[in-house]
């Protein structure tokens, strides 16, 4: 899926113009850009209760043998 943002600004200008021509491919769709502010403030902190994950396979415990060539 193809978004086809135009800023509300120029929504009357072109979005019926854009409309039209994408109207043929099913994969682009035409919204106009409606948002009053940013969704973050600048030198926020990052919000919600994130955590960093080590995904690898934790270590089996114990130690490894000492394997000596005789």
């Amino acid at each position: 899926m193809i978004y086809c943002v135009v800023p509300e600004a120029l929504a009357d200008e072109l979005f019926e113009k854009l409309n039209t021509y994408y109207a043929e491919d099913s994969n682009v769709t035409v919204i106009v850009d409606r948002r009053k502010s940013e969704r973050r403030e600048r030198g926020a902190p990052p919000g919600g209760l994130r955590q960093m994950r080590d995904r690898r396979r934790s270590r089996v415990p114990g130690e490894i043998p000492d394997i000596a060539s005789e």
